[in-house]
């Protein structure tokens, strides 16, 4: 796994380019009431993200419906859910990494704490199995992605380099980001 995706500029600045054209499609789509949707962002501080980029990534993309109020969170590649980590250091560091020492290295660089690594880790082996997203998608992978070494045994069925990989990975992660999945979240 390339680690050094955290310290690529003009990759992170790429994922703020798509979570905008996917905030643009959420807006476009409107409210399901029919009511049109005003810019709602909200703040976000987010953890391990480069000082270079912070600014562009201190905001995720929201809308608030003119008619009954509510709020269209658009899904995002830059965020997992609530986390306050970016989605890809959640990817990377849940990644066991060549080493164990590498990873550790790599948390503590980012000062990420074992015991939330060990949870993410949790994460991808026993709650990412379960969600609708995994339950539908499951399939299309032949031979099915060994679950004990998630998510790097799913980040190798995407093609193209690191960066091209590492991105259809966060796209193909997006229905666990957004307003539906923050919903079911909040309602456990």
């Amino acid at each position: 796994m390339c680690h050094v995706l955290l310290a690529n500029i003009k990759f992170l600045q790429q994922l703020v380019q798509i979570d905008q054209d996917l905030a643009d499609q959420t807006r476009f789509q409107g409210c399901p009431c029919g009511g049109a949707l005003h810019q709602a962002h909200f703040p976000r501080k987010p953890r391990s993200c480069p000082s270079e980029v912070r600014d562009d990534f201190a905001k995720r993309f929201s809308f608030c419906c003119a008619q009954c109020r509510r709020r269209m969170t658009a899904v995002s590649v830059r965020f997992l859910g609530r986390r306050v980590h970016l989605a890809l250091a959640v990817v990377l560091l849940s990644e066991r990494g060549p080493t164990p020492a590498a990873a550790m290295r790599l948390a503590q660089q980012l000062a990420v704490s074992p015991r939330t690594v060990a949870r993410w880790r949790q994460w991808w082996r026993d709650s990412f199995a379960v969600t609708a997203l995994w339950q539908t998608m499951c399939g299309r992978f032949m031979p099915p992605p060994d679950m004990t070494l998630l998510p790097g045994a799913l980040l190798a069925r995407f093609t193209g380099d690191a960066c091209e990989a590492m991105k259809r990975l966060l796209e193909f992660l997006t229905p666990l980001t957004g307003s539906a999945a923050i919903t079911l979240r909040a309602g456990r």
